[in-house]
């Protein structure tokens, strides 16, 4: 199992909490032709956001559309700059920051959406070869099921725009093949 985080977006950029309504950035989306060979003739995933259909779209690929695969909602946060609430709700950021089932913003805990993931990614065991184009918290929450670690842990991965971390199947779980390898164009 590919996991392709979407082509960049004003709001990474810009260090904001996901918004899944955002568009990804042109060159990017050009910069995502790179993956077409890495990519041809798998069945793929998207996340219902539009950076990951724009990205599928780059590639000239169809996708499934997977509403597991939406980044964690951030609810009142949703494409806030991560500094403003750092500066308006300490705590309530903090909290979330330290405790996996906190939901102070109002959407959805690191926990609930690993979970989540989960129960995704297990489903989907008998179709290793395929491809999820998702943003960069859903891939942590994979990264954190193949590996046992909980949502705080696996948040310590750093994942680029349009880089590739692979999972495989093992008969006892995933093993992970790598991760954030970054497409080279």
């Amino acid at each position: 199992m590919l996991f392709v985080r979407h082509a960049s977006t004003p709001g990474m950029r810009a260090a904001c909490f996901p918004a899944s309504d955002e568009n990804a950035d042109a060159a990017s989306l050009t910069r995502a032709t790179a993956l077409t060979r890495t990519v041809a003739g798998a069945v793929v995933w998207a996340a219902p956001s539009v950076a990951a259909c724009q990205t599928v779209a780059a590639l000239g690929l169809e996708a499934r559309v997977v509403p597991a695969l939406v980044e964690v909602d951030c609810g009142r946060w949703r494409g806030l700059p991560y500094e403003r609430v750092a500066r308006e709700e300490p705590d309530a950021l903090a909290r979330w920051l330290t405790d996996p089932h906190a939901v102070p913003h109002g959407g959805e805990s690191l926990a609930a959406h690993a979970e989540r993931v989960t129960a995704w990614l297990e489903s989907v065991r008998a179709e290793p070869g395929g491809v999820a184009v998702c943003d960069a918290g859903t891939i942590r929450a994979a990264l954190g099921h193949a590996l046992g670690l909980d949502p705080l842990s696996a948040a310590r991965f750093d994942l680029a725009p349009l880089s590739g971390t692979e999972l495989t199947v093992m008969r006892t779980g995933w093993r992970v093949a790598h991760v954030n390898r970054k497409v080279l164009i």
